[in-house]
This record gives structure tokens, sequence and C-alpha cells, in this order.
């Protein structure tokens, strides 16, 4: 699959921005180009948002084929990478709003966990928040999105690609609820 000019130069200026660079015990070392902490196997941090509706649906997206990891996957939490400037919380309030356009909105702190996978190694912070209005995609990072039964999303995980880690956000999530 292709990918669009303009995703292409999304996806280069992504890998250009400074994130905040952390050890095992989520202490901050410095910045780093999200490129460089990728390629070096080094640890970021990332946000991972739970969107429901009142109805008590998980909105899902498909992630866009020009995607540095998990291109074309679907994701159950919007969010990303955690700016050098920038806490936890303040990452995930943008990056909802960049991804699904979905601002003002309380957002719900859970708990952070670490991550670790090769390529993907991050201190994570799981956020919730719920959300009955319209949503605008990002064309340069989402492809689609909808919301769908919890029970549905992780039956779906099992037959489709779907992102790992904010699977273990999801799973983390629902076995605190329980």
């Amino acid at each position: 699959m292709s990918i669009s000019k303009e995703e292409a130069a999304h996806r280069a200026a992504s890998d250009l921005e400074l994130i905040a660079w952390v050890d095992e015990d989520d202490r901050v070392l410095g910045a780093l180009p999200r490129a460089e902490l990728r390629e070096r196997g080094l640890i970021g941090r990332g946000t991972y948002i739970l969107l429901f509706n009142s109805a008590g649906e998980l909105c899902v997206h498909r992630r866009t084929e020009s995607k540095a990891i998990y291109p074309g996957y679907w994701d159950v939490a919007a969010g990303g990478m955690v700016q050098a400037d920038e806490s936890f919380a303040e990452s995930a309030a943008r990056e909802l709003e960049e991804e699904l356009g979905v601002g003002g909105v309380e957002l719900t702190a859970h708990e952070c966990f670490f991550f670790d996978q090769p390529g993907n190694r991050l201190w994570c912070a799981v956020f919730s928040a719920v959300w009955d209005g319209p949503l605008r995609l990002q064309p340069e990072e989402v492809s689609e999105a909808r919301f769908i039964p919890v029970d549905q999303a992780l039956a779906d995980s099992r037959q489709q690609p779907y992102c790992p880690d904010s699977l273990a956000a999801l799973q983390r999530y629902i076995d605190r609820q329980a």
C-alpha cells in the first residue's frame, strides 16, 4: 500500500520530534529524536487514552500505513510519545486532540507501566475519557475509527493485527476495573 506525500512528510517530521528519554525506572535522562530512541532500543514515554462513549463502547482506530511501528494495525487507544517538555497528562490531551479531534474532555489517569518489546520500549501512562461527540480523524495517522464493545475489540484482536502496547494498556485497565 502506498503512502501519500502528506503522510510521508508527517512521518519525517515525527521522527525528528524530541521525545523524553528515560531509564528502566522512568527517570528522565534527556531528550532524543523519536527515530533515534527507536533505532538504539532506548526507552521513551508514551500515553494511551482509552476513549469510551457513554454506552461503554471503546473507540478503536486503524493506524495509517506510514506509521513507524505497527503500520495499518488496529489500535484500542489514542496516544503517542511524550515530548521532552511535556508531562504524561499534557501529552495525553494533545494526542487525543490531534488523532481523534477530541478536546476539552476530562482525562482520568489510571496507572503507569513498563512495556518492553524490540523497537518499542516505553513507560506507558494509561488514561480514559468519555466522549459522545463527533470524531475528527488526523488523516496522516488514523485511517478509520469506530466505537465497538470492549469484548468485540478483544475478540477482533485475536483475528486481526492490533497494537500490542495498547492492548496491554487496555488489559491492565480491565483488570483494575474488575
